[in-house]
């Protein structure tokens, strides 16, 4: 099943981005730079940054692009969407890799902000937790988790399609993880705020790390 589920995502990172701007019209950029500007890095010389499942690296690259000085890091299992993300334009700028997002290959504490966009709902729930604890070790002390994910829409009709968009991409539990608020991340972490983008169309839990 993971086999198949990385050949699809190589397959899909061929037209990956066109999708993303079909479907987000022109709320995708707006998106992207409300992600970075919500990690406050403005105060640090050298910023360490992690996306987890980076896709084709719209995100790290854009963070990279905003703190040239950063060490940016982007992580995906799909080598198709890797590919992707090293062809495009400031690249350089960031280093990928890939593999799993349950099992980081990172050292403890190093990143001073992880950032994961529109991607835990496609974790099965064993693997979506796992990943949360990975997020929470490699981020430093006083660091932040950034997660982006879809808000669950409120008009009956527009809420089934998107169930039923839910349960041909997400994971099981995609729907009950999306609607759960805030609980799964308090369970982790001291601190959980939540926000959401400019269109309304995303909600952004940022975590913030104890520090020891």
């Amino acid at each position: 099943m993971r086999r198949a589920r990385r050949r699809y995502y190589d397959l899909f990172s061929h037209v990956y981005d066109r999708f993303v701007a079909v479907h987000s019209r022109r709320d995708e950029r707006n998106t992207r730079y409300f992600l970075v500007d919500c990690a406050k890095l403005e105060g640090f010389a050298k910023p360490h940054i992690l996306d987890i499942c980076c896709g084709t690296g719209s995100v790290i690259l854009a963070f990279a692009q905003k703190y040239p000085e950063s060490t940016s890091v982007g992580l995906d299992f799909s080598h198709g969407m890797l590919h992707k993300a090293k062809e495009k334009d400031f690249a350089q700028m960031v280093n990928f890799f890939e593999g799993d997002a349950a099992l980081l290959p990172f050292l403890n504490d190093i990143f001073d902000v992880v950032i994961c966009s529109h991607a835990l709902y496609e974790l099965k729930v064993d693997a979506r937790i796992d990943a949360l604890k990975e997020m929470k070790r490699v981020v430093k002390p006083g660091g932040t988790v950034l997660i982006m994910e879809h808000e669950v829409p409120t008009h009956p009709f527009i809420k089934l399609l998107f169930k039923i968009r839910m349960s041909l991409v997400g994971s099981g539990g995609a729907i009950g993880f999306l609607g759960a608020g805030l609980e799964p991340f308090k369970q982790l972490f001291s601190e959980v705020q939540l926000s959401h983008t400019p269109s309304g169309k995303s909600r952004l839990v940022c975590c913030i790390k104890r520090v020891l």
